[in-house]
């Protein structure tokens, strides 16, 4: 994400004014993409329906001190100005080498044509742009965590 997300205690009063009540499980918050732009594509995909699925760099939860997400996570998912766009729930977690995810996790996270390569050409970008903040280099073998999710609510804008 651009920014820090905020806390989960931070968002419950926003969620609670719009009527929302959240099932059990740990709550985390979740961003997703590192511009707006890229944010408001996959938040679109998500709430269409289309996005079930998210990588992101564990060398990047190591770097921010940000936990993995673990299946039963229930998270809170924000655009990029922070604001509540979705409430998900993980239903499955690996992490696995970047040139060993499969084509059927590339298919889930919903984005361009679904195809592995596309997945490859566009997370090789993102990960690159992810290994710089932290001062990694990129590699064949980094470690992606795979993480699959279900929509449970979209909230209103």
């Amino acid at each position: 994400m651009m920014e820090s997300l905020p806390t989960a205690a931070s968002l419950l009063p926003v969620l609670a004014a719009l009527g929302v009540a959240l099932p059990a499980g740990t709550l985390r918050v979740e961003g997703f993409g590192d511009s707006p732009a890229l944010s408001e594509e996959l938040l679109a995909l998500i709430v269409a329906g289309r996005k079930r699925a998210g990588a992101s760099l564990l060398w990047a939860h190591e770097a921010d001190g940000d936990p993995v997400p673990q299946a039963g996570d229930v998270a809170i998912v924000v655009d990029h100005r922070n604001v509540p766009v979705a409430i998900t729930r993980v239903t499955a977690v690996a992490v696995v080498a970047f040139d060993a995810v499969d084509s059927e996790f590339a298919a889930s996270e919903g984005e361009g044509d679904g195809s592995l390569a596309h997945w490859r050409r566009a997370h090789q970008a993102f990960f690159g742009r992810e290994c710089r903040r932290i001062g990694r280099e990129p590699r064949a073998d980094m470690p992606v965590v795979c993480t699959s999710f279900e929509l449970l609510q979209v909230l209103p804008c």
